[in-house]
C-alpha cells in the first residue's frame, strides 16, 4: 500500500513491505533511477516480491519529482544532499537504524552519497546501471534537461536523448520537474570520496549498457566493491534480469 510522509516539507511517496519467509525482517531501501519511480523499477520487474520473499522488509519510495512524491520546479530543490537527506528522513521515519541500500542509475549515485555521509545507516550496497562513471561525471547531461523540454521525441536526433525521452513519456512522468533535476542534481565523487566507503559494494552493470560506465574500474576504487556484468543486458533491461537479481541475493547472504 501506498504510504507518504514529510520530507522536511516535501510529500514523498513510499511503500513498506513485510517479508514473506521466515522471520528475518532484515531492512533493504530501494532507490530507484531517473525518470522512473518504485513500481517501474522495483514492483514491476519483482524486485520486491524476490526480496520480500527471501525474508527481508523492503522499503522504496519515490524520488521528489518523481512518481506519487511531491514535484518541484527549481534546481536547487534537487540538490543531490536534498535528495539524499530524503532517504535518511524515510529511515528514521521508519525508525530504521541501519539498512542495505540498493540505487539502480541515478539511484545508484544517491545510494552511495547516503553510504559516504550517512554510513552508520548502510549496511552493504548495491549499485545497480552505475559504474566509473559515478566519478568521471556529475550526472546527466545538460542535454538531457533539454530532451524532456523538447516539443517531441520526434524533435530529437541524438540517440541518448531519445532514449531518456522515450522512457520519461512511457512512465508519464513530469518532464520539467525531471529538467531541473538533471539541472540540480549533478554530483560527483572524487576517488578518494569513494575510498571512504567501507562497507561491502556490489556494482552491477549490463554488458550492454553505453550509459553506465565500467563496473570493473568502480569495483577497483572501492574498499570492498565486487563488479558483475550481466551478460546481453543493456541499460533499461539490466534492472529486471534475473542474473543481477541471484547475485544481489547471494551478495547479501554472504554479506551476513
Amino acid at each position: 500500500m501506498l504510504e507518504h510522509f514529510s520530507s522536511r516539507g516535501v510529500d514523498i511517496a513510499f511503500i513498506d513491505v513485510a517479508p514473506q519467509a521466515n522471520d528475518l525482517r532484515e531492512p533493504i531501501l530501494l532507490i530507484h533511477g531517473f525518470a522512473s519511480n518504485h513500481r517501474v523499477n522495483w514492483v514491476d520487474p519483482r524486485w520486491i516480491e524476490t526480496l520480500a520473499g527471501a525474508g527481508r522488509r523492503v522499503v522504496a519510495f519515490d524520488n521528489r519529482g518523481h512518481g506519487q512524491s511531491e514535484k518541484l520546479y527549481s534546481p536547487t530543490d534537487y540538490r543531490a544532499d536534498l535528495m539524499t537527506q530524503d532517504a535518511v528522513n524515510l529511515l528514521a521515519h521508519l525508525r530504521i537504524g541501519r539498512a542495505d541500500v540498493m540505487g539502480y542509475s541515478m539511484g545508484a549515485r544517491l545510494a552511495s552519497f547516503l553510504a559516504l555521509y550517512q554510513p552508520s545507516l548502510v549496511r552493504a550496497l548495491i549499485l545497480g546501471g552505475m559504474g566509473d562513471r559515478l566519478v568521471r561525471d556529475a550526472g546527466l547531461p545538460e542535454a538531457i534537461a533539454e530532451a524532456m523540454e523538447a516539443p517531441s521525441l520526434d524533435s530529437l536526433a541524438d540517440p541518448t536523448q531519445r532514449m531518456f525521452r522515450a522512457f520519461a513519456d512511457r512512465t508519464k512522468s513530469d518532464r520539467a520537474a525531471l529538467a531541473a533535476c538533471v539541472r540540480g542534481s549533478r554530483r560527483s565523487l572524487t576517488s578518494s570520496e569513494l575510498a571512504r566507503i567501507d562497507q561491502a559494494v556490489l556494482v552491477a552493470v549490463g554488458e550492454r549498457d553505453t550509459v553506465a560506465g565500467d563496473p570493473h574500474k568502480l569495483a577497483a576504487m572501492l574498499s570492498r566493491g565486487t563488479a558483475l556484468e550481466i551478460p546481453g543486458r543493456d541499460h533499461n533491461l539490466a534492472v529486471g534480469d534475473r542474473v543481477f537479481k541471484a547475485a544481489a541475493l547471494d551478495f547479501l547472504a554472504r554479506r551476513k
